[in-house]
């Protein structure tokens, strides 16, 4: 069991709620906000203790704290995947599940975590060599997603996709070059994997050829293409989410 250490008042929220925390630590002197009385709040419904420690204690701890830091004991035991758990997790059968081929900022790692746990992501997966970790700084850019959003942190992500495919999932590449945009491809239906790609390269040649459709978005401005979270909170809920939508009208026959 190895500590760690989560930054920032919504995300020390979060992680309170996933039950992760064993002590909250508070800056002396810090104004109480509605931000703070909820961290507080939540602390002591779970019975966790919150003590005021000195400032530059929680700078050595995490320099973006703003004024709030958590130990948590074991991490985010029950959240985290292996390879194999892929074959073997209960997914629905509209599940999503999105996939990070090589991101390396932790603010884009935090980002599309957010999102994808935001559309109901059943697990996030991403590459171990060469990518972003999970770091204080990933977990409060993703507002605290990352401690409740199942991740699962692969060597070979290619492979990972083959498991995926295995258990009936399609697999959607984001591709800048795809011939068709998320406006002229059908939007898949039942288990979808959705991939992104590296900020600068995006997906890499083995993962691009594992792709069962590979589509771009459109883009009708000077900037050439968006970031990595950016795509994929537009792919989300542009492409994949609608198929999945019931529209009131039709809820109601």
């Amino acid at each position: 069991m190895t500590e760690e250490i989560v930054a920032g008042r919504r995300a020390v929220l979060e992680a309170i709620r996933a039950g992760s925390v064993r002590e909250v630590l508070v800056a002396t002197g810090s104004r109480e906000t509605q931000g703070l009385r909820e961290v507080r709040a939540a602390a002591r419904e779970a019975r966790i203790p919150v003590r005021a420690t000195e400032r530059r204690e929680l700078d050595r701890l995490a320099p973006d704290h703003r004024g709030v830091v958590a130990r948590t004991a074991g991490g985010r035991a029950g959240r985290e995947l292996g390879e194999r758990d892929l074959a073997t997790f209960p997914f629905a059968e509209d599940a999503l599940v999105v996939v990070l081929d090589g991101i390396t900022d932790p603010q884009n790692l935090g980002a599309s975590a957010r999102t994808a746990e935001a559309a109901g992501a059943a697990a996030l997966v991403s590459r171990i060599p060469r990518a972003a970790a999970v770091t204080p700084a990933a977990v409060r850019a993703s507002a605290g997603a990352l401690l409740h959003l199942p991740h699962a942190r692969v060597a070979n992500i290619a492979r990972a996709l083959g498991r995926l495919q295995d258990e009936g999932f399609v697999v959607v590449g984001l591709d800048a070059a795809a011939p068709r945009t998320i406006y002229e491809e059908p939007p898949p239906e039942g288990r979808t994997a959705l991939v992104v790609g590296s900020e600068g390269e995006g997906m890499s040649r083995l993962v691009r050829e594992r792709c069962d459709v590979l589509v771009s978005l459109p883009v009708r401005g000077r900037v050439a293409s968006l970031n990595a979270s950016a795509s994929l909170a537009a792919a989300v809920y542009g492409f994949v989410l609608p198929a999945r939508v019931v529209a009131p009208d039709e809820t109601a026959r």
